[in-house]
């Protein structure tokens, strides 16, 4: 996968949009094409501003939960080693690297973002591991050893993922940043964990820190 296909993607709705090969802070080991904001060298322009919010590339970024999911996914290799695991979500693809590289048996990117998958394929081949791709939750394998997701929570509406993702497979390993209590006893909080979107976006304080829960399925 070419970066230059991320590089269309974001042009989309930004025309000096690129991509840059970075390493965030929160998972240094795992080099990332992700938004390269040395291209914004003066403030956007209303139509720039406005296409960024109607249709944000969230692909391009690495959000602090994602490299809070992914480093603990390579500091406990055994949550994924000879797994079928599937992140939820998958944005910039950085967790499923990360399980491919912890020596998951298959690692599946889910988005409904054709861009963002685009993004997942490009950065496992950036780390040269095997990603495979799943565009809907529908079509998902029938049989997953573990579910990942990093910051799915943030609408209220999704909060039936918590019980969607337990009976779907064995293990779930979630990271939040945006809800201080998931009120759902199934999931034991594991740790917390201060990290920050790469580039940096800087948000509220209250949203670098991620806590990481893991719950049993019902398989």
């Amino acid at each position: 996968m070419n970066p230059e296909t991320l590089n269309l993607h974001l042009r989309k709705t930004l025309s000096r949009g690129r991509v840059a090969q970075s390493a965030p802070a929160g998972c240094p080991e795992i080099p990332l094409y992700l938004f390269d904001p040395s291209v914004l060298e003066g403030p956007l322009s209303h139509d720039e501003a406005q296409a960024v919010v109607a249709e944000p590339a969230y692909w391009s970024f690495c959000w602090a939960s994602g490299q809070v999911l992914a480093q603990w996914i390579l500091d406990h290799p055994t949550l994924v080693a000879g797994k079928t695991v599937l992140d939820f979500g998958s944005g910039s693809g950085v967790v499923a690297v990360a399980a491919a590289r912890a020596g998951a048996a298959r690692a599946i990117a889910c988005d409904i973002d054709p861009a963002a998958l685009d993004a997942a394929a490009a950065n496992a081949e950036l780390n040269g591991v095997q990603v495979e791709l799943c565009a809907d939750w529908a079509q998902r394998p029938g049989h997953l050893d573990l579910i990942t997701a990093a910051d799915v929570l943030y609408d209220p509406e999704n909060r039936p993922l918590l019980e969607a993702f337990r009976a779907s497979a064995e293990q779930v390993l979630l990271a939040d940043s945006r809800i201080r209590n998931l009120a759902n006893p199934a999931y034991d909080k594991q740790a917390v964990i201060e990290a920050r979107t790469w580039p940096d976006l800087n948000e509220f304080e209250e949203f670098n820190k991620v806590r990481i829960y893991l719950a049993r399925g019902r398989l």
